[in-house]
């Protein structure tokens, strides 16, 4: 059974959205505010966790950035009425795996939660190549911690978004990896956003890499290799 945490202060899209998650195989805990967001996280840790931005008591940048005290794995979803790109960064920096914008369809909403949750179960697998250690240039990547350690022990937490490019990028090493396969290998098929989140993952990725980061060389027009 697929548990989702759902948190929104607007009782109709509140509503409207558990019942247009919910089936036999997925149930939907839906709560009022951020608080009881929190409340709901730690009594029980749910499959996939949909954050409304704009509740009362806390809001879901301080729930997100609580859960991702705790958690660095559980798949995490913002929606709000906001589409500004700087909402989106601030979002995907706290560590939000997606961000999708009111008003949006059932079959949109639908689709980014199956690729949230195929994403989520594909990166839970014990698999050696996922779960060893690998390096780029002088630095250490851990999977299994999500954090990147530089040549004297220094470490930096990975958002998972960033483990899952670096993954990407390590596994094609060499290769030319366009944009839309780098969305395809870290969200899957369903995902509908933009080439943008990828620039912008990037950006902050090659900021911790340091020295490191001429080594994930852009190829214009192309998309990205790992050198």
């Amino acid at each position: 059974m697929t548990d989702i945490l759902f948190a929104e202060d607007d009782a109709g899209i509140r509503e409207w959205t558990a019942m247009a998650l919910e089936t036999p195989t997925c149930r939907v805990r839906a709560v009022a505010d951020g608080a009881a967001a929190i409340k709901a996280y730690e009594e029980k840790t749910p499959d996939l966790v949909i954050l409304d931005v704009m509740m009362p008591k806390m809001s879901g940048w301080d729930v997100l950035a609580g859960i991702r005290k705790k958690d660095k794995a559980v798949p995490i979803m913002m929606l709000t009425a906001k589409s500004a790109e700087a909402d989106k960064v601030m979002g995907l920096d706290l560590g939000a795996d997606d961000y999708l914008a009111k008003p949006f369809g059932v079959a949109e909403l639908r689709a980014r939660v199956a690729a949230l949750l195929r994403r989520a179960a594909v990166s839970s697998v014990p698999v050696a190549a996922k779960s060893s250690n690998f390096t780029v240039g002088l630095h250490t990547v851990d999977p299994k911690r999500s954090v990147l350690s530089d040549e004297n022990g220094a470490e930096t937490e990975l958002t998972s978004l960033e483990l899952g490019i670096l993954q990407h990028l390590h596994a094609h090493r060499g290769e030319i990896v366009s944009r839309d396969s780098l969305l395809a290998g870290i969200w899957g098929n369903a995902y509908q956003g933009t080439n943008r989140t990828i620039d912008t993952r990037l950006a902050r990725l090659r900021q911790k890499l340091g020295a490191d980061a001429s080594l994930v060389e852009t190829v214009y027009g192309a998309g990205y290799r790992l050198i």
